[in-house]
Formats: C-alpha cells, structure tokens, sequence
C-alpha cells in the first residue's frame, strides 16, 4: 500500500475548457480526465526539472516495452467537490454495477437511479463498501422520479445537488485568418465553478497514490501542480482560463477507511485504463464502458494516435494496473508523446451475478 493523497483545486472566478474528442469547442466537459492530467503534469514537470529527468521519471512507469516495472505514482482523474459549510462533499463516479441489496426487477425508480451518475462520498461507501442500498433509498428514488424532489438520506447527502455544483456557458469569439484576415465567428463553452461563499463553493479534486519509490518525487510533484495552476489546465489558456490554486492534503481518515477496504469482491476505476495484457476472462465478469481518446500536440498542427480506454467507473473482478501508451504521430520527432493508461481503483462489494 503506497502513500495516499487527496489533492483540491480551486478555480475561484476563472473558467475551464476541458475538450473531450468529437464534442467541439462549443461544448466543455464539467472536469478533467486522468489522462489529461497526466500529460498536462508531466510536461510542466519537464519544463521545470529538465529533459533527463522527466525521461528517467517516464522510464519508472509501465509499459508495453517495459510491462513489470511499478508506476512511481497513480492519478484519479478529477471529481467535483463542493463546500457546504465546514463539510465537503466529495462526489466519486457510480460503479457500472449495482450494489448489494438492488432489486433489479423493480424498474419504477431506475431512471432516477441512472441519473446518478455521480454520487456522495457517505452514498458511495454505504452502498459499495457497506451495507448496500435499502428499501428508503428505492422509495426516495421512487419519489425523486415522480416530483423531482426528496428529503431523504439521499438528498440530504446531497446526491442530487451535483449540477449545483457548477454552470456551463457558451462565449461567442471571433477567430482572424492571419493571411487573409477573414474572420470566423464560434461559440466556446466554458465551465464555471460555484466560487461564491454564500452559495457553497465547489472545484475539482483527485486521488494521488505514491509508491516507496514514488514518496521521494512529492516535493517536485507538488512544485509542478502549483506552476500548472498558474499557467491553467485544459483548453483557451491564451484567453486566461482554466487557473487554479492548489490544495495538498494528507488523506482524510473517511478516504483512508475506503481505500484499506478488506472485503471487496470487485475493483471499480477512478481513473482511465489501458494495458496490452488484457484477456477474455478478464473480461468476462467486469462490466465496463470504453472511449477514444486523441488530442492535438501543444503547439503544433499535428493530433496524437488515437487510442481507445476503459473509462471511471467500469469495474473488474481484479485490481486493474495498466500502462503507458505511446501515442506519438509518425510526422513528430521532436520527443515521444505518452498517454496514460495507468489505472487507479478502489475495492468494492457488489452483487455477485
């Protein structure tokens, strides 16, 4: 077991463009995948360290060319926190199977369950780690579906808050050719997170495991987080988007509990997952969802290989490591180009079917 920590980021008044491949600029993302993460991280880490020494950090991690080799440190990828009061609330991605105790021939409240696709961290670790869900729960939901509203446990946990947590705009721009001068109007989306004291501020946070060998980077790990923070994450940086503060935290004693979960009988992801080694048995059991993934290079006119990824929230009979997957386009040489495919899950309990 690695070293654990919970890391915040508080974008207060500036707004984030997170692309994800086939949505377009008018369309934003409400966070950020671990893969980007990764990426974005590793280059400042470059910059700030130099080329031998993020070479020698990406030869610590797995891949096909490499396949035993320990990942110095695993990312989740970002989640939705918001402030209510002196509580936060911690949203985690709901596991692709259902927990212990779910009636699956009782359709009437399904579609308010479905649309939970993120929930509280107290829901999260009652229904996947504890005592699974409950006939109040089924009639809350129930409710839920019919009026849209509840008071239950549910809703006190605030696990249909989670839109409140953020709003999404579309800003109008105008683009100028630099040869002929022509101009193209378009929209661009952009997520804003609740900043205001009054109104429960919220941000992103992920999960950072190190390893033994991994402890000794957190120092550098942590001075390059707080330079991305000034550059900003994500897309329309240029237009000042995308800065945030950073928060490093131990791991809270409720995280350190579902983490050193002993009785799961799954393993459900937190991050994206990629590896070369996965096979039909693997397979069999595990109940998963995949995207592809691309992406332009930073400052060129050339896209990254495409690659297809298990994504939050899939689960699998066994704890899923991954690796490195090079996704560098045959007309770039000026360095290779990685995307992360190293998982980071936590244990579950579900039901056995």
């Amino acid at each position: 077991m690695g070293v654990w920590k919970l890391i915040k980021l508080n974008f207060g008044r500036s707004p984030a463009h997170f692309g994800e491949l086939g949505i377009g600029m008018e369309e934003t993302s409400d966070r950020l995948r671990s893969d980007a993460l990764f990426s974005a991280w590793v280059s400042i880490y470059a910059r700030l360290f130099g080329k031998a020494v993020i070479e020698e950090l990406l030869g610590m991690f797995p891949s096909p060319e490499n396949p035993e080799s320990t990942p110095p440190f695993r990312i989740s990828s970002t989640f939705i926190y918001r402030e209510i009061g002196e509580e936060t609330i911690y949203y985690l991605p709901r596991p692709l199977k259902f927990p212990l105790n779910y009636p699956e021939e009782d359709l009437d409240f399904f579609k308010a369950y479905k649309k939970l696709s993120y929930l509280p961290l107290k829901i999260w670790q009652r229904w996947y780690q504890g005592t699974g869900f409950n006939s109040s729960d089924r009639n809350e939901l129930s409710t839920y579906s019919k009026l849209g509203e509840s008071k239950g446990e549910l809703s006190q946990a605030g696990a249909f808050d989670y839109g409140k947590a953020f709003k999404i705009d579309k800003i109008p721009k105008v683009g100028i050719d630099r040869v002929t001068r022509a101009t193209n109007f378009y929209h661009t989306g952009f997520v804003q997170f609740q900043w205001e004291e009054s109104k429960n501020p919220a941000g992103l946070y992920f999960l950072l495991e190190l390893s033994e060998s991994g402890d000794q980077l957190e120092d550098k790990l942590q001075a390059a987080l707080h330079l991305l923070g000034e550059e900003g994450l994500g897309g329309e940086r240029s237009s000042g988007a995308g800065k945030f503060q950073v928060t490093w935290l131990d791991l809270p004693d409720a995280w350190q509990k579902i983490v050193n979960f002993a009785d799961g009988n799954q393993h459900t992801l937190l991050s994206l997952f990629w590896d070369t080694t996965i096979t039909s048995d693997f397979l069999k059991t595990a109940s998963y969802e995949i995207q592809e993934r691309g992406g332009w290079i930073a400052e060129t006119q050339l896209r990254r290989k495409k690659v297809r990824m298990f994504v939050e929230g899939s689960v699998f009979p066994i704890q899923p490591q991954g690796k490195l997957v090079d996704v560098t386009p045959e007309l770039f040489h000026k360095h290779r180009i990685y995307r992360s495919g190293i998982s980071l899950s936590l244990p579950i309990q579900v039901q056995d079917k």
